[in-house]
């Protein structure tokens, strides 16, 4: 299967450039995409059995287990040019500003669960099913999405190129021995 480098290489030239420029966005996107079908089917399998009443805790469990795989996949790949911080700053930031993305997720259940008695009423499966789902994954989601892209980038990830242009490393898609040159002195 070819990278996304490949596909953004191999696009018409307009779009290309459009696509190189703002190839982070999309892998992050993507991260996030993966990481949102994960966090989907732990907290449905947490929320329908051993936590149905309560959802906001399902969610939180969920939000921290797909936080921790977004942190490899965005480092590894969504990141991976970027830098400037020891890991365990750059990790402890990442945690820091997932943290508040998955308190930013879990808001909007958190309201109309505590503040608005959503479940009261509600015995159909299928609409708490829908529900849970409109508040957190699209609008929860798209609040955290939002804030965690620019904090990142701004705080755990500050130097574009750190990692890349340090190696001396040109490459959307450096060889295993560029990729291991951009790793030393960044462990």
């Amino acid at each position: 299967m070819p990278s996304i480098d490949n596909v953004i290489h191999r696009l018409p030239g307009p779009i290309r450039e459009l696509a190189i420029r703002h190839s982070e966005l999309i892998k992050f996107a993507i991260v996030g995409g993966t990481t949102m079908v994960f966090d989907l089917a732990i907290f449905y399998s947490l929320s329908l059995t051993v936590l149905e009443q309560k959802p906001v805790v399902a969610k939180i469990i969920s939000g921290v287990m797909a936080t921790i795989l977004s942190y490899i996949l965005n480092r590894e790949w969504a990141f991976k040019n970027r830098g400037g911080r020891e890991r365990h700053h750059e990790a402890l930031l990442f945690f820091t500003i997932s943290g508040i993305g998955v308190i930013l997720a879990a808001a909007p259940l958190f309201i109309a669960n505590n503040l608005f008695d959503i479940r009261e009423g509600h015995n159909s499966l299928t609409m708490l099913v829908i529900v849970d789902f409109v508040l957190n994954y699209i609008i929860g989601n798209l609040m955290q999405m939002a804030f965690r892209f620019w904090a990142l980038r701004k705080f755990a990830f500050p130097d574009e190129n750190a990692r890349g242009a340090a190696a001396g490393s040109t490459d959307f898609d450096p060889s295993e021995e560029e990729a291991a040159e951009e790793q030393l002195g960044h462990s």
